[in-house]
């Protein structure tokens, strides 16, 4: 075996990105539900008010990428659209709300931006329902 092999086992591939669509998913999850608990409580909101919207519709659209899309990239339903608006979100995170702080308070944002990339170029992966609609979809072509 070759350690200079640029090839990569399919098999491998898919279950590399489950895991990393799973991982990412749920520690996402994890920033996005106290938003979510947030909203729910309904007191005073103080978020960043992005374009002018408001802090409330600025929260609203963040507790929407943070969780709901989340739950898309770990079931890997909609996966690319779910990452892309992950995606949006953790560049506004990156290079706007944390656009003055140092690096170490950007770092994490970029890292899921990232990822997000990542999952958008690549799709899913077969481990997905994405792939079992497409595979559905294929058959009832015939």
């Amino acid at each position: 075996m070759s350690y200079l092999n640029t090839k990569t086992n399919p098999i491998i591939l898919d279950v590399v990105i489950f895991l990393v669509r799973l991982f990412v998913g749920f520690a996402m999850i994890s920033h996005g539900f106290p938003k979510l608990q947030t909203l729910i409580n309904g007191g005073e909101i103080q978020f960043y008010d992005f374009l002018g919207l408001g802090a409330t519709v600025s929260l609203v659209l963040t507790v929407f990428a943070e969780f709901v899309c989340s739950i898309f990239i770990i079931l890997g339903l909609f996966t690319r659209v779910a990452a892309g608006f992950l995606l949006f979100t953790m560049a506004i995170a990156g290079f706007v709300v944390h656009g003055a702080d140092a690096f170490e308070k950007r770092e994490l944002s970029l890292l899921y931006l990232s990822i997000y990339l990542i999952i958008i170029s690549v799709g899913a992966g077969k481990i997905s329902v994405d792939h079992m609609i497409e595979k559905r979809r294929r058959a009832s072509d015939w």
